[in-house]
């Protein structure tokens, strides 16, 4: 068979799909990949991925850039002539789901996120919302990633054919295992793991880095807290936060890591990922990977992140925005004995493993294949 995949990134499609492209290409299937040109399109080329150079504006909101995507996707689908088409995220949901009703070929979309178009009342929900209908209107099946995303878009009637919930992306048990857990010799290690932007939680971050800074707020030497704690960041930084990420740097509050390719580089020398979101995410794949490598993680009560914790078992949970939650959270990790902490890592390991192995969204796929 003849697949075309639509996405907007390299990162997402080969971090988070790779398994399944790994099984399509064994399988012997044809397998396109449509999305612009990034870091990881080599190593799909490497796999035997035919890959279709498509410029999307990811954020953009012009009509016309929109329907120069939707005449784009429609000459690819008829260039490759694919037996089915798999779409992720919003624009490729949409506009490639619109090209596949034109062109009459079936399409299954997976919803990755609502993103903050469709999450923020007013007129631009109203639009993207309008839009998502459209573009998921004859989709063969409609994926989401976790329950509550699922709920919203069925209560505004934008799915009304078959939809499945998947445990987000999975992870890879295999390649995200148990790591050694680090002893405590060089302090305390936690670590932020994201683009580093409003939404993801990083002022909260940041404002926990500072108080637990012996730079920021010397300590008493019989504190508890007077132990060395390190807080790490890894991600791609938004400008807005350059100027104030630079100066933390500088003073020895965080320390920046910058884009990491694996973050089992970062996970083995950490003892707890932080990840204060409140942003519109489908499930959180830094809490997937943390927890396969056996780490505790400390994280929001958001959609998307709650559901790979158990509070006080493999981490604890905090309030969206709210920092003193969060150093208190953190002042709870650090008290803990050592044993404690490892733990939560294993814990949070033995519940991946139950709940969120990738197998389980490979043989979603699978199926989707079986009944064409």
């Amino acid at each position: 068979m003849k697949i075309l995949i639509l996405a907007n990134n390299s990162v997402g499609l080969y971090k988070f799909r790779k398994e399944l492209l790994t099984t399509l290409l064994a399988l012997k299937n044809e397998v396109y990949i449509s999305l612009p040109n990034g870091d990881f399109i080599a190593e799909m080329q490497q796999m035997g991925c035919h890959f279709i150079e498509t410029e999307i504006s990811r954020h953009g909101v012009n009509p016309f850039t929109d329907l120069a995507l939707v005449k784009k996707y429609c000459s690819i689908i008829k260039s490759v002539k694919p037996n089915i088409v798999f779409t992720y995220t919003i624009k490729p949901n949409v506009y490639g789901g619109i090209a596949c009703q034109i062109c009459k070929v079936p399409y299954v979309a997976n919803v990755t996120g609502l993103g903050t178009a469709v999450e923020n009342k007013g007129l631009l929900q109203k639009i993207t919302l309008t839009l998502y209908k459209t573009g998921l209107k004859k989709a063969k099946r409609v994926f989401f990633q976790n329950l509550k995303n699922q709920q919203f878009m069925l209560e505004h009637g934008v799915v009304k054919g078959a939809y499945s919930l998947l445990p987000g992306s999975g992870v890879n048990l295999d390649h995200f295992s148990p790591l050694p857990y680090p002893d405590e010799s060089n302090g305390i290690h936690f670590v932020f793991i994201s683009r580093i932007m409003r939404e993801k939680g990083i002022d909260q971050y940041l404002e926990a880095a500072k108080h637990f800074s012996s730079a920021c707020h010397p300590r008493e030497g019989g504190d508890l807290l007077s132990r060395k704690i390190v807080f790490h960041i890894c991600g791609f930084c938004e400008k807005e936060y350059q100027g104030e990420l630079d100066e933390l740097i500088a003073k020895g509050v965080v320390e920046y890591h910058g884009m990491v390719r694996d973050v089992r580089e970062i996970l083995k020398d950490v003892h707890c990922t932080i990840h204060p979101s409140f942003y519109p995410e489908g499930l959180s794949n830094v809490l997937l990977e943390s927890s396969a490598c056996a780490r505790p993680i400390i994280t929001t009560d958001r959609s998307g992140c709650k559901e790979v914790v158990d509070d006080g078992v493999n981490g604890f949970v905090v309030k969206q925005r709210d920092s003193n939650d969060l150093i208190q959270k953190i002042e709870r990790f650090i008290a803990l004995p050592y044993e404690e902490k490892m733990k939560m890592g294993l814990a949070g390991r033995a519940k991946v493993e139950r709940e969120f192995n990738r197998q389980i969204v490979v043989d979603a796929y699978l199926k989707e294949l079986e009944a064409i």
